[in-house]
C-alpha cells in the first residue's frame, strides 16, 4: 500500500475520530445535565456552584473511558449512565479542592474563574464536598434501573469508593500535600501519580467492565491499562506545564515551579519524560489486544491523551 493511501486511510480515520469524540462528549454532557440537582431551596447557591463546576467544559475522559469499556465488555443498558456521572462529580471536587488557597490556589481552570473565586473560599470548599457526597446519591440511583444486577452495581460502588479514598485519590494527593517543597523519590513520585492521577482513571475502566459482567481477568487486564495510562498522561501533565501556553493550556503555566513541587520533567528531565510517555502508552495500547477486534476509538482516545496539548 502507498504512503499516500495510508495518508489517506489515517485523515479518515482521524476525522470519524473527532467526530466519535464529539458525539460522545455531548452525550456525556447531556448525562451531566439529567443527574445535576436543581439549584432550588435556602441551600440553593450549593447546587449553583456544583453546576459551576461541573459544567465547565473538558474533556470528560473519566465518563468517555467508562462507557467504552462497559461496551468494550459487551454491555447493554443504562445503569451505566449514573456511574458517569458520579466519576465526572469525583473528579470535579477534586479539582475545586486542588484549585483551593491551600492547596495550588489556582484563580483560573479551562480559561474561567476557579469556583472559590466565584463563590468564595467556603463555597468553594463545600462545593466539593458535594459533589463528593453526590456522586455516590448518584450512582446508588443505578439499584432502581430496569434490569439492574444488585451485585454489580454494588461491587461496582467499591470500586468507585476505593479509588477516590485514602487507598485512591485522596491517599495520592496527602503524599502531593506532604512532598511539597521537598525532596522526594522516583518511588515516591510514582506512587503519587499512580494514585493522584491513576485512581480514578482504572476505577474509570473498571467500573465499566464490572457493569458489564465481565471476567475478573477482563477487569484485571483494564486496570492494568489504566494504570499506565495514568502515568503517562500526568507525565504529559508535567511536560505540558513546561512547555504549554496559559492561552492554550486553559490554566496557569509552571503552577509546579511556583508550588515547589518535584514532577517527572524536573526529576528525570524534559527528553526523557517524553520518551517514558510514549513508552507508557504504547504498552497500554498493546495490551489492549487481548479484548480482540474492536472499535479503533479507545485506541485512538488512549492515543490523544498521550499527546494532548492542553
Amino acid at each position: 500500500m502507498s504512503s499516500k493511501i495510508c495518508d489517506q486511510n489515517f485523515e479518515k480515520n482521524e476525522a470519524a475520530f473527532q467526530q466519535g469524540l464529539i458525539e460522545r462528549t455531548g452525550q456525556i454532557e447531556a448525562v451531566l445535565r439529567a443527574y445535576l440537582p436543581e439549584a432550588a431551596g435556602p441551600q440553593r447557591v450549593i447546587m449553583e456552584a456544583m453546576g459551576y463546576s461541573l459544567m465547565a467544559g473538558g474533556k470528560r475522559l473519566r465518563p468517555m473511558l467508562m462507557q467504552e469499556a462497559y461496551r468494550l465488555c459487551s454491555g447493554q443498558g443504562r445503569e451505566i449512565e449514573p456511574f458517569m456521572a458520579a466519576i465526572e462529580m469525583i473528579h470535579t471536587y477534586s479539582l475545586v479542592h486542588d484549585d483551593l488557597p491551600a492547596m495550588d490556589d489556582d484563580e483560573y481552570r479551562r480559561n474561567r474563574k476557579t469556583t472559590h473565586i466565584v463563590y468564595g473560599e467556603d463555597m468553594g470548599i463545600l462545593a466539593g464536598d458535594a459533589l463528593l457526597n453526590f456522586a455516590f446519591e448518584t450512582a446508588c440511583k443505578a439499584f432502581s434501573m430496569e434490569g439492574a444486577d444488585a451485585a454489580r452495581i454494588g461491587k461496582a460502588l467499591g470500586i468507585l469508593a476505593g479509588k477516590a479514598g485514602i487507598y485512591g485519590m485522596v491517599g495520592g494527593q496527602v503524599v502531593d500535600v506532604q512532598s511539597t517543597g521537598k525532596e522526594i523519590s522516583g518511588e515516591t513520585l510514582d506512587f503519587i501519580y499512580r494514585l493522584k492521577t491513576g485512581a480514578l482513571l482504572e476505577a474509570s475502566l473498571m467500573v465499566g467492565a464490572v457493569l458489564a459482567g465481565a471476567a475478573e481477568d477482563r477487569v484485571g487486564a483494564l486496570e492494568s491499562i489504566a494504570r499506565k495510562i495514568g502515568m503517562a498522561f500526568q507525565i504529559r501533565d508535567d511536560i505540558l506545564d513546561v512547555e504549554s501556553t496559559r492561552e492554550e493550556l486553559g490554566k496557569p503555566i509552571h503552577s509546579d515551579e511556583k508550588n515547589q513541587k518535584t514532577t517527572y520533567v524536573t526529576l528525570n528531565g524534559l527528553r526523557h519524560a517524553k520518551e517514558e510517555t510514549e513508552r507508557l502508552s504504547r504498552e497500554a495500547i498493546r495490551e489492549l489486544e487481548i479484548f480482540g477486534p474492536q472499535d479503533p476509538f479507545l485506541e485512538m482516545l488512549l492515543e490523544s491523551l498521550i499527546h494532548r496539548k492542553k
